[in-house]
């Protein structure tokens, strides 16, 4: 059963004590709402700040970045993560174009229809932007109300997920959608946290069946467990004068899309494709980038061509796999993976 009085409690304590600074709050711009609603996904506001800043001076609206280069919104990007974030971004601004006169639909049902936007990314656009009453149900929200209302269903199953949907629609306000909708994120985000919540600061402390119970951390239910994985692979980072060889990885799985340095099963592979090459190498340090279900462990290998075959390294290139050359500047200007981003920037000397 939802606990009473709900909204007006989540209402009263977001004029009070919410957000109400963020760059994305109080427009009805439904071209910025989305964009922050997309970089916000399994990301910090801290870590979007600066992301959403650059991209509005780079697209300050839907038109601009339907007409942008993929790779220069994947540039941009670089760094966020879960870079289908930013492929269905696109990919969404060219549809809005192409099919909606460049206007985003008015309701969440229409929204929910663009690329990359889910039921709940929909509903934020539509309540903020339009004023609908739209449940919505992120990470942050299902956390908030499973514990509100004790709800104690799995959500790993379709059934149970669909029943919590009619629960946060059942508590959905007649008025201040926009304030409701934003409380329960700020909320989410600041006190009804995954660990340690802090319930004496929170409003629905007097009616939260979680809290009641002595146990809110609890809430949600989900009993499926993503297995993670451990992956080694080598990355050759070869150098030709200021140019470096980049490929572009395939549209689908780690880094989709984006410019990479050659990516090569063991060092011991990487080391019979060198061996005999001009020039002189050195294996960096192995680091290992950790990403929502494997943990990667890669070994660069720097490689510098000598100044007297710089300007025909034609054997080489034969040797490896499809790909150009990037001066610098134009490899940092490209949609690279963050850890590849932060060798090239360091630029680090041959180490052992």
């Amino acid at each position: 059963m939802p606990a009473a009085g709900i909204a007006a409690r989540v209402v009263r304590w977001q004029r009070e004590h919410g957000r109400h600074t963020l760059p994305w709050q109080n427009t009805r711009d439904p071209y910025r709402i989305w964009l922050s609603e997309v970089m916000l996904q399994q990301t910090q506001v801290a870590t979007v700040l600066g992301y959403y800043d650059r991209f509005l001076q780079r697209f300050p609206d839907v038109a601009a970045l339907a007409a942008a280069p993929l790779d220069e919104v994947l540039a941009l990007w670089s760094g966020l993560g879960y870079y289908s974030r930013a492929r269905n971004l696109h990919r969404c601004a060219q549809a809005v174009v192409a099919d909606h006169g460049g206007r985003f639909p008015p309701d969440a049902a229409a929204l929910a229809t663009l690329p990359g936007i889910g039921r709940s990314t929909a509903a934020a656009i539509a309540a903020f932007a339009y004023g609908e009453r739209a449940a919505i149900l992120d990470g942050n929200v299902k956390r908030v109300l499973t514990r509100a209302i004790g709800f104690a269903g799995d959500l790993a199953r379709p059934a149970e997920e669909r029943a919590l949907w009619r629960e946060a629609e059942a508590l959905l306000p007649e008025q201040g959608i926009e304030r409701y909708t934003q409380g329960l994120m700020d909320l989410g985000a600041t006190v009804c946290l995954a660990r340690r919540p802090q319930c004496l600061l929170c409003p629905l402390a007097e009616v939260c069946v979680a809290r009641t119970e002595g146990a809110p951390e609890r809430y949600p239910v989900k009993t499926r467990t993503l297995r993670r994985g451990r992956r080694r692979h080598a990355l050759l980072w070869l150098s030709r004068g200021d140019a470096v060889w980049l490929v572009q990885r395939p549209d689908s799985g780690v880094w989709a899309g984006l410019w990479s340095l050659p990516e090569y099963e063991s060092a011991e592979d990487l080391e019979a494709l060198v061996a005999g090459w001009p020039g002189q190498g050195a294996w960096l340090d192995p680091f290992v980038h950790v990403l929502t279900h494997l943990d990667w462990t890669l070994e660069p290998l720097r490689w510098t061509l000598p100044p007297a075959l710089a300007a025909e390294p034609g054997a080489v290139e034969a040797a490896l796999p499809a790909g150009r050359w990037f001066t610098r500047a134009q490899a940092l200007a490209a949609g690279l993976p963050a850890p590849v981003r932060r060798l090239l920037e360091a630029d680090a000397p041959l180490s052992r």
